[in-house]
């Protein structure tokens, strides 16, 4: 299989590293310092002090490496609009696009939603590109549930976790989603095939909307955010909007903000993905964050003032940094 990665940084050179020792053919598409040192070590992978090194095809130009099987798509939200221009050559007729990004994806509400179904999403995708250039039929999502940092350009330490949870935005249990689980199991990865990654999606992003925006604002690590009264109680407000927009499209969470809290305290002392975007003066991903479970909120006319509050401070610190 010619599988292809777009965005070789620490979840997708993980994932790219897997699927080549199960026998892909890898290509990734990379620029500069990351695209050199594929070249010269190849895809290199930290597990446990050992460090294993995987031969890809490496290139800045989609053209050069031509269509593929398997593309996952494994960039920072900001990053989509540059994918979209770029990812044509890619692309045949019967290509997988698996996206394992975190957030809502511009394609959320294709097929899914009841009455909501097939809305594009304006904060993720506001010109429509992103869903002409990758068509909706050839999407499969992903949720990844693993830590994973870059040593340096190319060279992935993979921290925890090992799960990739697949699934059809329609929920159905197509061929493709199970033969694609396979090869992901035979990568070494754990792999459910979710009945409705929406709601893998959401769960996930139930924790990550307050925990990312707030550590951006404040600099806080995870315990001292979860150790403030103030600041846990506002998270809870926020993420009863969010499960309030949930059930409305048709998502079920089961359990209350406290329960969501206690599994963020065992995390301890740890910088979020969005706090070390800013640190390394990163664009920030706030629009598939928190931006878009506004307008969901909007959509299904639930009303949002404590995620609106968050979104507004993040944003406006944000944009006064040169980060959105």
């Amino acid at each position: 299989m010619k599988a292809c990665i777009y965005g070789a940084g620490a979840i997708g050179g993980w994932i790219g590293h897997g699927l080549a020792l199960a026998g892909c053919s890898l290509s990734v598409v990379a620029r500069g310092a990351t695209l050199q040192a594929l070249n010269q070590h190849g895809l290199r992978l930290n597990h446990a002090g050992s460090v294993t090194a995987q031969s890809v095809r490496a290139s800045s130009s989609p053209a050069e490496l031509g269509v593929q099987d398997l593309v996952i798509i494994s960039v920072k939200a900001p990053a989509l609009p540059d994918v979209a221009q770029q990812i044509a050559p890619l692309i045949g007729p019967d290509t997988l696009v698996m996206t394992a990004m975190n957030g809502v994806p511009w394609w959320f509400l294709h097929g899914f939603g009841g009455s909501y179904a097939d809305q594009p999403l304006t904060s993720i995708d506001p010109q429509g590109g992103i869903a002409r250039a990758i068509a909706p039929q050839l999407v499969m999502g992903c949720v990844v549930h693993a830590s994973c940092s870059l040593d340096a350009p190319g060279l992935v330490r993979h921290h925890f976790g090992n799960k990739l949870i697949v699934g059809e935005p329609s929920g159905v249990k197509t061929q493709r989603v199970l033969q694609l689980a396979a090869l992901l199991e035979r990568a070494g990865f754990e792999v459910p095939v979710s009945e409705q990654i929406q709601k893998d999606i959401w769960f996930k992003l139930w924790g990550n909307m307050t925990v990312n925006p707030i550590s951006a604002l404040t600099g806080a690590t995870t315990d001292l955010i979860m150790g403030d009264d103030l600041v846990r109680d506002f998270m809870s407000s926020v993420m009863l909007e969010a499960k309030d927009i949930g059930a409305r499209l048709g998502i079920t969470i089961d359990q209350q903000p406290e329960d969501r809290h206690a599994v963020t305290m065992k995390l301890g002392a740890f910088k979020s993905s969005m706090l070390q975007d800013v640190e390394a003066g990163k664009a920030v991903e706030l629009d598939a964050l928190v931006t878009a479970v506004k307008e969901l909120g909007t959509l299904t006319q639930t009303r949002t003032p404590y995620t609106d509050a968050l979104l507004g401070l993040a944003r406006l610190q944000a944009r006064v940094r040169g980060l959105y």
